[in-house]
């Protein structure tokens, strides 16, 4: 495990579990969202992402959390491990509403409000994101592939227990 990507609904806790595996293996860790957003909340252009994105994946080692849809197959096509966070709806919109007003280190600034369209996206991610992750997985079934299907399983992996 040297090339990892954390994927998942919003609020599943890719952040929270890419950080204890990268504490865990000293692989260096990086945010998509800090390579996407501005502190402003304006969004870099999307060559720059591309960019900031192409110099991670040329690394020997990385751990990736982010989902962004566009950008997805060419990591997966890029790592030897996945981790796929999928947790119910409401684990999601749970851990949406914890982390409100918390500084976070993959993020350069701090939520403090609920953003409807945000919430709407994680509502319809099941329908709407989470097939096209699974036909990626499908796709690449050569990975490493690890599927956490609740926050104590992933805990397990980090802690080293057999699954």
């Amino acid at each position: 495990m040297k090339k990892v990507i954390v994927i998942g609904c919003p609020g599943s806790g890719k952040s929270t579990v890419s950080r204890a595996l990268h504490n865990k293996t000293g692989i260096p860790l990086y945010h998509l969202d800090m390579m996407y957003w501005n502190a402003d909340k304006t969004t870099v252009e999307k060559s720059v992402f591309l960019e900031r994105l192409s110099v991670v994946l040329e690394k020997d080692e990385w751990i990736i959390d982010g989902n962004y849809g566009s950008t997805m197959e060419l990591r997966m096509a890029a790592c030897d491990t996945v981790i796929f966070l999928d947790y119910p709806l409401d684990v999601c919109l749970g851990g949406i509403k914890e982390r409100r007003g918390k500084p976070r280190s993959d993020m350069p600034w701090i939520e403090t409000e609920e953003d409807a369209e945000f919430i709407e996206f994680i509502r319809n991610y099941n329908e709407q994101q989470k097939p096209k992750v699974l036909e990626l997985l499908e796709k690449y079934s050569d990975k490493n592939i690890i599927i956490f299907k609740g926050r104590e399983q992933a805990d397990a992996f980090l802690n080293g227990e057999k699954l």
